[in-house]
């Protein structure tokens, strides 16, 4: 379970809404219309459970999301869901990986002072013996492109 967002962790001007999760879970998100624009030549690397439960994050995914690692192992994956974020991307992702299958997918993501980033998302499921035991996620800069045209399409998926 992930706490609701703090206003004092907040930079600027904020929404606030409320998202309810894949599992019924709900939490209450602070969000601003500021951009961290993603650095070229990084990638952003974590691994979860089954459950999208995280395991372990690079260096690249603390400075990126503004959480501390501690912050973040533990946490569900969904700790970085940005309510402009269409419930049918986050159903086709699990769809996909839990039959095995590699997902790809363009994410905006939420980082802890309310602020956003865009990635270009690959998750691959970590099988052992014919099981899922976890996924890999690894993210990298999207093009400008893709990103513009994600913004536009996204509000029609909801």
């Amino acid at each position: 379970m992930i706490s609701d967002m703090k206003p004092e962790d907040i930079v600027g001007d904020y929404r606030e809404t409320v998202l309810t999760f894949y599992d019924g879970t709900r939490r209450k998100v602070l969000y601003t219309e500021l951009e961290t624009p993603y650095p070229d030549g990084k990638l952003i690397v974590s691994t979860t459970t089954p459950e999208g439960v995280i395991r372990q994050v690079n260096r690249a995914f603390v400075e990126m999301s503004g959480y501390s690692e501690a912050e973040l192992i533990g946490a569900p994956h969904n700790i970085l869901r940005h309510p402009d974020m269409p419930a049918a991307a986050f159903k086709d992702l699990w769809e996909t990986v839990q039959r095995g299958e590699k997902w790809q997918g363009y994410v905006k993501n939420l980082r802890k002072d309310g602020g956003y980033y865009w990635v270009k998302a690959t998750v691959i499921p970590n099988v052992r013996g014919g099981k899922v035991v976890g996924y890999t996620s690894v993210r990298r800069k999207p093009s400008r492109t893709r990103v513009d045209e994600c913004a536009k399409l996204y509000p029609t998926l909801r």
